[in-house]
């Protein structure tokens, strides 16, 4: 009893700093930090809601230094693997079901924290950057709700089985140049999900789970959105320091990962999502070339 007691008075103080009359900023940093899974999405939800109704102050106080995050906010499990290391998934049984369950809400939990990070790091961006990523960590948060309550349908929890840690690693990689974080993260990584989405919930009206495959049809629908706001900044930082946004994003891919891309493309989500014509024929040359 004692120990529940301090969680929630825990809690509610960190409630009562984004009650106070402090940033947005302030306050990302300190979802940012939560580990508990339940308590940051109640953090997230209360910190959005606050900024959109005025009560968050929108600039960076003076001298803000940002979190570090060579461990972010999150708990003690999953156990983190190397990617080669997971099992493969098939959706024939209902571990391999959980199994793929449980791969998109540790991607979802990554995401809310990678939203968090790029609004109270790279605070030298204009005050709609923070206001994208706000909304962006709101949408995430509720991603990882509708994975989470699909995982515990099928008799787990999040935390119950390994992931890896791919996204997060690209975080502490770029965390020093937000060009790179907006054209790494949100355009490489989490724009991957465009590509394989589709063919997921195919999968899974084909086993006959339409459940799980409506869930991930929110995720999808929402994820266009995002990756559309990262192109959307990455683009204004390239304006900003005179750089080709194509030949940059292709140096960029074949700095930090070897120019290696996984093929096919979903051309038309891409599209949508701010991806131009010429950029999508050369990340499918580099396809070709690995």
């Amino acid at each position: 009893m004692n120990n529940i007691r301090l969680l929630e008075n825990d809690y509610n103080r960190r409630l009562s700093m984004i009650n106070s009359s402090i940033s947005l900023v302030e306050a990302a940093a300190t979802s940012l930090a939560e580990s508990d899974p339940t308590r940051k999405v109640a953090l997230t939800r209360e910190t959005a809601a606050r900024w959109k109704s005025g009560d968050l102050i929108a600039g960076a106080p003076a001298h803000w230094q940002p979190l570090d995050i060579t461990t972010p906010g999150r708990p003690n499990r999953p156990r983190l693997v190397p990617a080669r290391e997971l099992p493969k998934r098939k959706l024939s049984s209902t571990q391999g079901l959980a199994s793929l369950v449980h791969a998109v809400a540790h991607i979802e939990f990554n995401a809310i924290n990678l939203a968090w990070d790029a609004l109270q790091r790279f605070t030298r961006m204009p005050d709609a950057f923070r206001e994208d990523w706000a909304q962006v960590a709101i949408e995430e948060a509720e991603h990882f709700v509708l994975m989470r309550e699909r995982l515990e349908m099928l008799g787990h929890d999040y935390g119950d089985l390994p992931a890896h840690d791919g996204l997060w690693e690209m975080a502490r990689r770029t965390a020093d140049d937000v060009l790179e974080r907006m054209a790494l993260v949100p355009r490489v990584l989490e724009a991957r999900g465009l590509d394989v989405t589709p063919g997921m919930i195919e999968r899974l009206r084909t086993a006959g789970d339409e459940d799980t495959a409506d869930r991930l049809c929110i995720i999808l629908r929402d994820e266009v959105g995002h990756v559309a706001i990262g192109s959307r900044w990455y683009r204004h930082c390239c304006e900003i320091r005179g750089l080709d946004p194509r030949t940059t994003f292709i140096d960029l891919i074949r700095r930090h990962l070897r120019g290696e891309m996984r093929c096919p493309l979903n051309r038309d989500a891409r599209m949508s999502a701010g991806f131009d014509a010429s950029e999508l024929d050369a990340l499918e040359a580099l396809c070709r070339e690995t």
